[in-house]
């Protein structure tokens, strides 16, 4: 396994260079910005074939900077400066958990206030260039596109603080017994929680700019399967605990093209610390070869596969609501399959186990095949 990308180039190309950047967090990035991608193809897509339009709004220009301007470039080149000049003193305390110094107190005063001069200033000359002795109030067109990095940042941020409260009311007594570390770090993340809270409060974000529900949704299904697929990829990469149950069957005939790890693997070097074997035995579940199913590999697969279908089908169906459905549809039925494989808390319901994952895929099935069979007798093709 390759915890921090500095891992991986060392291994592939024997190349030592300490990066202070995690592999997880590194695909987690990746995704996002693929997925800005096939949410901006799509939404040029539909606003040049009329299925969405742009907005008029009313800018100033040629104001000053204003006091707020000052403030908040001030307080965000304090932060930068704070902990840039301070990793760049203690860099190799840095490279072994820059997650950890990141979200620390610890920093440099002197950078800190080196940055806020220095952002305020840009602020203020920024402003300065296109200053006018009168300002103006100007129509402003704003595509739907033209959103797209508000869109990632909100879905980032509104994602990554859903998929950690999911996480910890997943696993409550892990988060009572060290709230701190299961709230800081960036393992441990549920998807559900991520795709709930990053679809609310971008739609709401849409819907504030004139972009209707429905075809936000119809434009963001594929790329939100793709950017999970990816996002599958770090875990696979960096060891996450992610992995399936024990995995001690040789691998099948029909599979013998491919390497014996894309059937069973042991995460050696993985980030978490982990030796399969001894985890898999403190679990109660017995492993002979302390492998397990790479199920990360099998859902980086099947995204990618649902996002072909997806985007094949983007063009065709043009009932509004009806590809989002499909989207629903597809991962409710992934995501289910794959938790008979996986290692996750378990509840007991009615005397069935059955894990968080499995409600929501359930519900979100559900919710997705409503939705074809409403669409389908409700709706009507966006472009007629």
């Amino acid at each position: 396994m390759y915890p921090r990308i500095s891992d991986l180039l060392l291994d592939l190309f024997g190349i030592d260079i300490p990066l202070p950047i995690q592999s997880f967090g590194f695909f987690v990035a990746i995704s996002f910005l693929v997925g800005g991608w096939a949410l901006t193809q799509e939404l040029k897509r539909k606003e040049s074939e009329g299925l969405i339009s742009s907005t008029i709004k009313k800018v100033l220009v040629g104001a000053p900077a204003s006091l707020n301007d000052l403030l908040l470039s001030g307080i965000v080149g304090f932060i930068v400066g704070y902990k840039l000049l301070y990793a760049g003193l203690n860099y190799a305390e840095f490279v072994v958990d820059p997650q950890q110094f990141i979200l620390s107190f610890e920093g440099s005063m002197i950078g800190g206030i080196g940055g806020l001069a220095i952002s305020a200033l840009l602020k203020y000359y920024e402003k300065r260039k296109v200053q006018l002795d009168t300002p103006v109030n100007e129509d402003v067109e704003v595509h739907p596109h033209e959103l797209i990095g508000n869109i990632v940042v909100i879905a980032a941020v509104a994602g990554l603080l859903g998929a950690k409260i999911f996480h910890n009311l997943e696993n409550m007594d892990d988060f009572i017994a060290d709230p701190v570390g299961m709230l800081l770090s960036f393992s441990g993340l549920t998807f559900y929680g991520g795709m709930i809270c990053g679809t609310a409060a971008v739609l709401y974000y849409a819907r504030k700019n004139g972009i209707g529900i429905l075809p936000m949704l119809d434009a963001a299904a594929p790329g939100l399967i793709l950017a999970y697929g990816v996002g599958r990829i770090g875990c696979q990469v960096a060891g996450d605990g992610d992995w399936g149950i024990p995995n001690d069957m040789p691998q099948p005939a029909w599979l013998s093209f491919l390497p014996e790890w894309v059937w069973a693997y042991d995460y050696p070097n993985n980030v978490l610390g982990i030796d399969l074997q001894r985890d898999f035995a403190l679990k109660g579940l017995n492993s002979e070869t302390g492998k397990a199913f790479p199920t990360p590999l099998y859902e980086t697969a099947m995204s990618f596969v649902i996002f072909g279908i997806l985007w094949g089908l983007r063009k065709r169906i043009t009932i509004p609501g009806m590809i989002f459905s499909i989207y629903l549809v597809f991962n409710g039925i992934e995501r289910f399959f794959i938790e008979k494989i996986r290692i996750n808390t378990v509840y007991e319901i009615f005397g069935n186990n059955i894990t968080q994952a499995e409600i929501i895929s359930t519900v979100v099935f559900v919710l997705g095949v409503s939705g074809i069979v409403y669409f389908a007798k409700t709706g009507k093709p966006a472009n007629k």
